[in-house]
């Protein structure tokens, strides 16, 4: 009959709609600014944790986490490494411009390969007081690297897509440059100036690979303490690497969350990671929302190769919805997937991009449990927490806020687990 849908349109228009229908207004909460963790812990892991299972609450501290992790569960940890993104740059009319790096355009992408770069790089950046860096200017600065001056000159590359190129005249490496150069660029809610102690306290104790604007900040509260209880007890790590970008502290302002423009950051996966995930893929908790969009984004590559669609690393944004259940594989056949993939071609690694919007609605695919901290009104993280938890997130948010946790990215911990019926 003209005019009927299809059972895969019928489909179609579901999701979607029940997507649009998503009112922002009741994903927000009040959040006073005392409430906002401004400044770390003395002592890491001596945060607050809060514990939700099935709808039940317990306040511990973290030093407790050991104890709310069953044996053999695989923590999966984002080892990536905030680089001093923020960089000040004074004209000689006296107008000062701000540059915040966001991402690497040239000579290449791969965030860990852009940091051996020398002499002369393209990035995106954000430009604060652009409006008084007209086309053709070039500032200039002195930077002394490693005892010696280096002149580096910085011009647009592309004005209108705010792609920034850098050049230096010795053979210094970018990452070198701009740890001489810049300064770690905190959030914005913080509203404050970077501090020395900064440099280290907005790092976990595992960062490794330079390349983040932001913290993976669930990780901030683990210490040696934490690590080796963990380890008397079987409980596994793996690390994956997602570089955060600036997009985190992105707000919402499309009236339907699926207009929303999620920014694309860069992930790495190993072999290693790969295998762990395989021998422990129902019991897979991910340190902090990073790590979890990682690992769903995984999930939706090897949906991908089980396909046979593509070969390419590339989640976009609604990927993971329009789908039905039988139409997908396993957990454990989409990892199959992927290691049999990088077995034939001989990679030790993958470099991928994801863009995947985790709202409710979701189907959690590879995590059943995860560490996070106490995120923005509003944001695209609590609508994640939402899609992991259902509506109990107002609940634990309203007793966080009872119980005087402290909020966001050096605030108190949480650990929540994915509903038994879920």
């Amino acid at each position: 009959m003209e005019g009927r849908l299809t059972a895969e349109e019928n489909h179609d228009a579901l999701w979607r709609r029940e997507a649009e229908a998503i009112d922002l207004e009741s994903y927000t909460y009040d959040l006073p600014d005392d409430r906002i963790a401004k400044y770390p812990m003395e002592i890491r892991d001596q945060s607050k944790l809060m514990v939700y299972r099935n709808g039940e609450i317990n306040h511990l501290r973290f030093t407790d986490i050991t104890s709310q992790l069953p044996e053999n569960t695989l923590l999966v940890f984002n080892d990536t490494k905030v680089i001093p993104a923020r960089a000040h740059f004074k004209k000689e009319t006296g107008a000062v411009i701000e540059l915040l790096l966001l991402h690497p355009e040239l000579p290449t992408r791969v965030i860990n390969d852009a940091m051996l770069v020398q002499h002369s790089c393209v990035w995106e950046c954000m430009i604060g007081n652009k409006k008084r860096w007209k086309v053709g200017d070039t500032l200039s600065a002195v930077i002394q690297v490693s005892g010696a001056d280096v002149q580096l000159k910085v011009s647009y590359h592309d004005y209108e897509q705010n792609l920034i190129r850098l050049r230096w005249d010795t053979d210094v490496s970018f990452l070198d440059l701009v740890k001489a150069l810049g300064e770690i660029p905190l959030p914005p809610y913080l509203n404050r100036d970077t501090e020395e102690p900064d440099k280290e306290t907005y790092q976990t104790v595992y960062a490794h690979h330079d390349g983040a604007v932001a913290a993976p900040t669930a990780g901030l509260h683990f210490t040696s303490r934490v690590f080796d209880e963990l380890e008397k007890k079987n409980i596994r790590k793996s690390f994956l690497t997602l570089h955060v970008g600036a997009g985190t502290f992105q707000p919402i302002k499309a009236e339907k969350v699926t207009e929303h423009r999620m920014h694309s950051e860069q992930v790495v996966f190993t072999k290693a990671l790969i295998e762990d995930l395989l021998q422990s893929v129902e019991r897979v908790v991910p340190v902090g929302t990073t790590s979890l969009r990682s690992l769903e984004s995984l999930y939706w590559y090897g949906v991908k190769l089980f396909k046979k669609e593509t070969t390419d690393f590339n989640i976009e944004k609604l990927y993971p919805y329009p789908w039905k259940q039988e139409e997908l594989p396993s957990a454990k056949q989409s990892l199959q997937a992927i290691a049999d993939y990088m077995n034939s071609v001989g990679l030790e690694e993958i470099v991928g991009e994801t863009e995947i919007f985790i709202f409710p609605g979701y189907r959690f695919r590879l995590c059943r449990g995860i560490i996070t901290n106490y995120h923005q009104p509003g944001s695209t993280l609590i609508l994640l927490v939402a899609a992991f938890v259902g509506n109990d997130w107002n609940k634990i948010y309203s007793e966080a806020l009872a119980k005087d946790y402290r909020f966001l990215s050096y605030g108190d911990s949480s650990l929540l687990w994915l509903n038994d019926n879920a």
